[in-house]
């Protein structure tokens, strides 16, 4: 019995966790209503689909990306969610995944990157740090 009562814990940890962060709460948004252009040239979104918000794989992607929240947030990463299919949001319509999918847009707008399962903070900063775009933002940081 404790056993169980120890993985039920566990499992709503990160959720409270999550919760009392609020600047979690800025940089992990529900993307029911919102639209790629409205962070064209500002951010960096990383959408994440899934059938239902009971998927494990999606569980598993929000729980990697909170873990490097401060690289994301370093590249001006937003992370978009929509697990719901029968809502048939603007980022479904325009982005037409098949189950769970991770995808990344480009500040410019444009699709970088689907994968169809979880990836680590690392493997999207290595992919977002090869843009023409980052590596100017470097520049500019830097003073060059």
């Amino acid at each position: 019995m404790k056993a169980i009562l120890t993985v039920v814990l566990a499992g709503f940890l990160p959720l409270t966790a999550m919760a009392a962060d609020s600047s979690t709460d800025e940089l992990i948004q529900p993307g029911y209503d919102v639209q790629l252009s409205d962070f064209q040239w500002t951010h960096r979104p990383v959408v994440v689909f899934a059938d239902s918000p009971e998927d494990p794989r999606f569980h598993e992607q929000l729980q990697r990306l909170m873990d490097g929240i401060e690289a994301l947030r370093e590249r001006d990463v937003i992370v978009l969610t929509d697990t719901d299919p029968a809502a048939k949001s603007a980022l479904r319509q325009k982005l037409r995944p098949r189950g769970f999918m991770l995808v990344l847009v480009g500040k410019d707008g444009g699709v970088k990157l689907r994968k169809p399962h979880p990836w680590t903070v690392r493997e999207l900063s290595r992919s977002i740090d090869k843009f023409p775009e980052r590596l100017r933002e470097v520049e500019e940081r830097r003073g060059g």
